[in-house]
């Protein structure tokens, strides 16, 4: 059975969001891009929002920039090999190969896509990792920290749901970015 993992940026303080700008820095260093492209490398599919595919809808086409650095490249080579869903009820169309749009989202139907995958299972953007959460769906939680404290937005981890964890890895990068995986007991 492959695991579902949710993975995220967040601010210091737990936003996944900033409510005003940005989430800080730390994140766009060649060595965390690097990190986080190996870490997700054998990831089949991803699970995401519209507008959260709609960010990340640019790996189609990262390829085709003028002086991409390598980092880069893998990583648009492994995003546009693995497949695709989105949630969304008006997107119309996908803009990526290997993408389906679905108009709600199924826990049952991401259950049998987890136990009939090969590869691990990514989720992103707070409001649809949050249905998986309380779905009882999400095997591991990957935290990228910048250092910066934001003060509001949407939280990467939703109200109202208690989760034991267990740290089963750890790292601070130069940047002062800091990386957490837990799993879930």
């Amino acid at each position: 059975m492959a695991k579902l993992i949710y993975s995220m940026i967040t601010s210091l303080d737990g936003y996944a969001e900033a409510a005003e700008g940005d989430l800080g820095t730390g994140a766009e260093d060649e060595e965390v891009h690097t990190f986080i492209g190996d870490v997700f490398r054998s990831v089949g599919t991803f699970l995401y929002g519209r507008r959260m595919y709609e960010t990340m809808v640019f790996w189609e086409t990262a390829h085709t920039e003028p002086d991409a650095p390598p980092h880069i490249l893998q990583y648009a080579r492994d995003w546009q090999a693995a497949e695709k869903v989105v949630y969304s009820t008006t997107l119309e169309s996908a803009s990526s190969a290997k993408t389906r749009i679905e108009r709600t989202f199924d826990p049952d139907a991401v259950r049998t896509l987890k136990a009939e995958a090969d590869h691990d299972l990514s989720i992103d953007g707070p409001n649809l990792a949050a249905q998986a959460i309380a779905a009882g769906l999400v095997d591991e939680y990957h935290l990228f920290m910048t250092t910066s404290v934001v003060g509001g937005g949407k939280r990467f981890f939703p109200d109202g749901v208690r989760l034991d964890l267990e740290l089963v890895e750890e790292r601070a990068f130069d940047t002062g970015l800091i990386y957490a995986r837990y799993r879930t007991r």
